[in-house]
């Protein structure tokens, strides 16, 4: 399996951006797709956005779509959330997770679908 690491997260304002970084090691990470998903306090885990092994397909909640946008290095092993424009409803402890299935071009979107998740990272927006 894949061991992951997420960083990046921090404090911004309303209207202000970060960038995501989950570093992959282990497993064969080029081969499996991988997504972002977060978890706000009192609140189920929920899909971000995902992203195909060859960073050729992408998918997005609703929720984020226009304002986020997922990308992958498969040569350093790395996935990336760029968020830009956050809303306090984007506070939340942010996850990646990698795909249990290689080489598929289903962007799966429930938490079921990956196998291999890191500890998260927290991403709180004031208003």
């Amino acid at each position: 399996q894949v061991q992951l690491v997420e960083s990046g997260g921090g404090v911004v304002q309303a209207g202000g951006s970060l960038r995501l970084s989950c570093a992959a090691s282990g497993g064969t990470f080029s081969s499996v797709n991988m997504g972002w998903f977060r978890q706000a306090p009192g609140k189920e885990r929920e899909f971000v956005a995902a992203i195909s092994y060859s960073a050729r397909d992408t998918n997005y909640a609703n929720s984020v779509k226009g304002r986020f946008t997922i990308s992958r290095d498969n040569a350093n092993n790395m996935v990336y959330l760029q968020m830009n424009s956050l809303k306090p409803e984007d506070t939340a402890l942010y996850s990646c997770a990698a795909g249990r299935a290689t080489y598929t071009t289903v962007l799966a979107t429930t938490t079921s679908q990956y196998n291999s998740w890191g500890q998260g990272t927290q991403v709180t927006v004031s208003s």
